[in-house]
C-alpha cells in the first residue's frame, strides 16, 4: 500500500509500506479522505511542540470498514466511519476523573504516534463512530469541528452573547460556527484578508482585518460596542493573539485558549484580576463531542463542507503540504483523497 511519510521538517514523501494486519478487537479500514490540519502544517514547518520524526501524519479522516469481527457497537463491513484519534492511558489522574481529553500522556495520531495517512490502517473498534449517512468528505471534517465545538461548550456560550474568534483558519471557523449554533453574535479576526472574505460565507456577522494593532483595537471597540466581548477564542497559537484575546474580553468575560504554540507570552496578569476574567484551556475533544457533532451534521443543524478549499490526490501529498505551507493565508481546509 501507499502511505505518506513526513521524514523531517519540510520533507514529505509518498512511500510503499506493508498493509497492516488486523488484530482481535480491531477493524481494518480503507482511508477515503484525510484533512491536513494546522498541527500537520506546524509539523511540516518544524514548529509543532509535540511532533517527533519520522512520522506518518494525519488525524482527520474518514474510512470504509473492510474487515471487522463481531462487535457490540454494530459496525459491519462497508460502513463509512470516522474515529477518535486521541490515545489515552486510562489510569492517570485526569483519566480517573473522566477527563480523558486531558490525559497526562495522551498521544494523538500523526503527532506522537503514527497517523492515518495510509491507504489502510487498523484501529480498535471502540474508537470508531458511525457516519449516520454523512458523506465521506464531511466525516473527515468531524474531528476539526469537534476541536472548536469542545471549546465553545467549555465557554457555555449563550444566545445573544458577543463572541470574538481570533484566527480564521479551519479551527477558528469551526469554533465560530459552533458559537453561531448557540445563537451568539460572532466576530472573527485574521491578518489574511482572503480568509476573512471566505469566512463571510458561513454567516459570521462581523470580521476584523488585523492589519495593525490600531485596526484590531478599533474593530473590537466597534463590534463589541466598546464593552469588550463576552467570550474570546484564541485559535492561532501565538503570544500576541493570546494577549489580544485577554485584552478584548469584557469585564467578567471568558477566554478560551484553543491554539497551540511554543513561545511564551508576557503580560500584566493583574488584568485577569481586574476583569475577573475566566481563562479556559480547551484540549482535543471527548467521545460525546464526536457523537453530538455527527448528530448535528446529519440533522443539518449546521453545515461545514465549505471549509474545504483545496483537494489533492494521494500521489500529490508532498505538493499539498508545500502548497499549504506557501499559501496558508488563502487556503482553508486542505484535503487528500485516498
Amino acid at each position: 500500500m501507499k502511505e505518506i511519510m513526513m521524514w523531517d521538517q519540510g520533507k514529505v514523501e509518498v512511500i510503499e509500506a506493508e498493509k497492516p494486519v488486523v488484530k482481535e478487537g480491531e477493524a481494518l479500514l480503507k482511508l477515503l479522505y484525510g484533512g491536513i490540519c494546522g498541527s500537520d502544517l506546524s509539523s511540516y514547518r518544524g514548529t509543532m511542540k509535540y511532533i517527533t520524526y519520522p512520522r506518518v501524519p494525519g488525524h482527520e479522516f474518514s474510512a470504509e470498514i473492510v474487515e471487522i469481527g463481531e462487535n457490540k457497537e454494530g459496525f459491519k463491513k462497508g460502513d463509512i466511519i470516522t474515529a477518535n484519534p486521541y490515545f489515552v492511558c486510562g489510569h492517570c489522574y485526569s483519566c480517573q476523573q473522566g477527563l480523558i481529553n486531558c490525559c497526562m500522556s495522551s498521544k494523538t495520531m500523526g503527532i506522537q504516534r503514527e497517523g492515518a495517512f495510509s491507504e489502510y490502517i487498523t484501529l480498535p473498534v471502540s474508537r470508531l463512530f458511525h457516519g449516520k449517512g454523512l458523506s465521506a468528505k464531511t466525516l473527515a471534517l468531524v474531528e476539526p469541528f469537534c476541536i472548536g465545538y469542545h471549546g465553545v461548550k467549555r465557554a457555555n456560550i449563550k444566545k445573544g452573547e458577543k463572541v470574538l474568534v481570533v484566527g480564521a483558519g479551519t479551527i477558528g471557523i469551526m469554533a465560530a460556527l459552533s458559537a453561531l449554533s448557540k445563537g451568539a453574535i460572532v466576530t472573527i479576526s485574521d491578518v489574511a484578508k482572503d480568509k476573512l472574505e471566505y469566512a463571510k460565507k458561513f454567516g459570521i456577522q462581523h470580521t476584523i482585518l488585523n492589519s495593525s494593532p490600531e485596526a484590531f483595537t478599533e474593530g473590537v471597540k466597534k463590534y463589541s460596542e466598546g464593552n469588550g466581548y463576552d467570550v474570546t477564542i484564541e485559535a492561532v497559537g501565538l503570544p500576541q493573539t493570546s494577549l489580544s484575546c485577554v485584552e478584548s474580553a469584557a469585564f467578567g468575560g471568558r477566554m478560551i485558549q484553543l491554539g497551540v504554540g511554543k513561545k511564551p507570552a508576557e503580560f500584566l496578569f493583574t488584568s485577569i484580576q481586574q476583569k475577573e476574567l475566566t481563562i479556559l484551556g480547551s484540549r482535543n475533544a471527548r467521545p460525546e463531542d464526536f457523537e453530538e457533532a455527527i448528530d448535528m451534521l446529519s440533522e443539518k443543524v449546521i453545515s461545514i463542507d465549505d471549509v474545504v478549499t483545496n483537494l489533492y490526490d494521494l500521489d500529490d501529498a508532498a505538493k499539498a503540504f508545500e502548497d499549504f505551507n506557501q499559501n496558508a493565508g488563502s487556503m482553508l481546509k486542505v484535503m487528500i483523497k485516498f
